[in-house]
């Protein structure tokens, strides 16, 4: 079982959702792109990640969403050492369809005070189910690592919650736990390390809610 030395979590570059909340109102969530000041960051995620890696093959794993994609795009990883693979499963959590503001701001308060590990959003997604799909992938994911030629290190190129519930199934986090996180920035990661015992380990923690 050739199992990765890195498994790297990236956070997409900011959107145009992160900086206009109406254009969730005329474009869906998946078709969101990336701002200017986002694809600097991606930029500087691939520098970043280009040194990490240096001559070592990865395995991509990409959300599907456009944003993610544009993300992997820009990281100028070269492409005779990466293996990219589409993974709807690793999507953003879903709204469902296109979006009224007013209720999308009720709902976020809402899920601020219900819990957004089991807060269940009108047409969309709970925290939980999210999870789930990070457990089906895991399923993937771990039948991948039998290939004896399986590259040294992970990329997964996704979504803040997305990284947070990765690593609460990954470490077997309480609610608790996973509640009293933050999301990274856009363009942050967190690198999952393999110890000599045989264990991962997070490079940093994830900021705490103030």
């Amino acid at each position: 079982m050739a199992r990765p030395r890195r498994i790297v979590l990236l956070r997409h570059g900011e959107s145009e959702g992160n900086v206009d909340e109406s254009i969730y109102e005329r474009v869906p969530d998946h078709a969101l792109k990336l701002t200017e000041r986002g694809r600097e960051q991606a930029r500087e995620a691939g520098a970043e990640l280009r040194e990490m890696f240096g001559v070592e093959r990865v395995q991509v794993y990409v959300s599907p969403y456009t944003r993610a994609r544009q993300t992997l795009g820009l990281l100028g990883l070269e492409p005779a050492r990466i293996r990219v693979m589409e993974e709807p499963r690793l999507r953003e959590q879903d709204w469902g369809n296109l979006q009224d503001l007013d209720d999308i701001r009720e709902q976020r308060k809402a899920r601020d005070a219900y819990g957004h590990f089991y807060y269940r959003l009108t047409q969309g997604e709970s925290g939980a189910d999210v999870y789930d799909r990070v457990g089906a992938f895991f399923e993937t994911l771990h039948r991948n690592f039998l290939s004896p030629d399986y590259p040294p290190n992970v990329l997964l190129v996704c979504h803040g919650l997305m990284m947070r519930l990765f690593c609460m199934r990954w470490f077997h986090w309480t609610v608790e736990e996973f509640e009293a996180l933050s999301n990274p920035d856009n363009g942050e990661m967190r690198t999952l390390l393999l110890g000599p015992d045989g264990r991962y380990t997070l490079d940093r923690p994830f900021d705490r809610w103030a």
